[in-house]
């Protein structure tokens, strides 16, 4: 039977390390590093029942990916309910899924007084700002965490610093405190090789379509129980109607909770358009300054020009509010832009954006145009085929054949050509980025 095992996990400081043993044929899946996260908290008082929860919260959707049974040392007893509740929504939603069971020595009834905190995960998009609006009566705590958009490697540190203070400015502004976590848990695990087997079977890759949402709810379990945190909101993605195939959704987080924190997938009653609705009142009542990051391709600021951006600006247009005054430089004639880029495939697009350019135009449809550039740019997105646009917008045929030969390569030699493979996907995302 294929196993994970969790060794003793040590706590050091605001410093959370474990070591993790596999059975042989679940080598692939895992790289030679130790699981570290570093919090801006000391975790030394927190028990290890809720010292072990950021791990397990990584390796056990490999381990059902492959059938593999998951041994502890001990657990918090809420936490080991939350683990079955969303095994069985993630089995249930990917049926390549086969499912294992966690095994403790001991299940440990962690008690801890209400702490009256609530923590909220936060980017400053459209989102996670969304969610602020809807909580700021409760002063959560903005959760910023680093590992998976933005990777532990000193190359991201810039993007790191950026995305610290913008937040940190953003809570200045609004008498918040932060909580700054930074984890390996995506070079701890051989994501590229999880990508390589399983990417088939999902809309976008491991951590997103899988991982993310008991990942990260986890990853915050020891800073959440030192300071108190009753709830821990994170942000929707998508919204009631759509059925995707997604890491984090109401059947997931909602699911997810340990001691005495609860956790929430917020707004999925709202679309993102009427996201960026319940921002534009928020700006319009308290903040008309109010700005929005939402780019992919850069931390310091909008860039303006990638899918995301355009996507973002149209949303503010359509909520009645001026994109340039809320971080992206946008005027009637990059309509045109928007939809050649679209036509020819420029951008590598998902069901999830196929769903929020229809939720665009579901409103431009009953919005009056302010321009004959935005006139025409909501009659051809009238008409426009969403599904075919996705699908001529797939990822190259180089990326495929990497991710097919990762599949087929012995996990010894695969470890050893990792790094030239990493290299080689790199350069080509940087080619299809140009």
């Amino acid at each position: 039977m294929p196993s994970i095992v969790i060794d003793h996990v040590d706590a050091d400081g605001t410093t959370l390390e474990c070591d993790v043993r596999t059975s042989p044929e679940l080598e692939r899946f895992f790289s030679n590093e130790s699981f570290r996260t570093e919090y801006d908290v000391s975790i030394e008082e927190v028990p290890d029942a809720i010292l072990v929860i950021p791990v397990l919260a990584q390796v056990c959707p490999v381990a059902w990916a492959n059938g593999a049974d998951v041994y502890v040392d001990e657990v918090d007893a809420t936490f080991a309910a939350a683990v079955a509740d969303v095994q069985a929504s993630l089995c249930s939603m990917h049926d390549f899924l086969e499912g294992g069971t966690l095994y403790a020595k001991e299940t440990v009834d962690v008690e801890r007084e209400a702490g009256g905190e609530s923590g909220l995960l936060f980017t400053g998009g459209v989102d996670s700002t969304c969610s602020y609006v809807r909580h700021r009566e409760e002063e959560p705590t903005l959760i910023s965490i680093r590992g998976w958009t933005i990777t532990p490697d000193s190359a991201d540190d810039d993007k790191w610093d950026h995305l610290r203070s913008r937040v940190s400015s953003f809570a200045d502004d609004h008498d918040l405190e932060t909580a700054f976590v930074e984890s390996n848990m995506l070079s701890f695990l051989a994501h590229p090789m999880l990508l390589a087997h399983y990417k088939r079977h999902v809309d976008g890759a491991w951590y997103s379509s899988v991982g993310h949402g008991l990942g990260l709810l986890g990853l915050c379990a020891p800073m959440a129980y030192a300071r108190g945190m009753d709830d821990l909101y994170v942000a929707a993605t998508h919204w009631e109607g759509i059925d995707l195939e997604w890491g984090s959704r109401p059947d997931i987080d909602d699911h997810v909770r340990w001691a005495s924190t609860q956790c929430h997938h917020d707004s999925y009653d709202l679309t993102r358009q009427e996201r960026l609705d319940a921002i534009a009142d928020y700006v319009e009542a308290e903040e008309p300054d109010l700005q929005l990051q939402t780019c992919n391709d850069r931390m310091d600021g909008n860039c303006g020009e990638c899918e995301k951006c355009y996507r973002t600006a149209v949303g503010l247009r359509l909520s009645g509010l001026e994109p340039t005054n809320h971080g992206y430089q946008f005027e009637h004639e990059d309509y045109r832009e928007i939809r050649t880029a679209l036509e020819e495939g420029r951008w590598v697009l998902g069901q999830d954006e196929r769903y929020m350019w229809e939720d665009i135009r579901d409103r431009a449809r009953e919005t009056e145009p302010s321009s004959p550039e935005e006139a025409a740019f909501f009659e051809w997105l009238d008409e426009a085929d969403l599904d075919e646009l996705v699908s001529e917008s797939g990822s190259p045929l180089s990326h495929r054949l990497l991710r097919a030969g990762a599949r087929n390569t012995p996990a010894r030699v695969y470890n050893t050509v990792y790094p030239a493979w990493r290299s080689a996907k790199s350069g080509l995302q940087r080619v299809r980025s140009r």
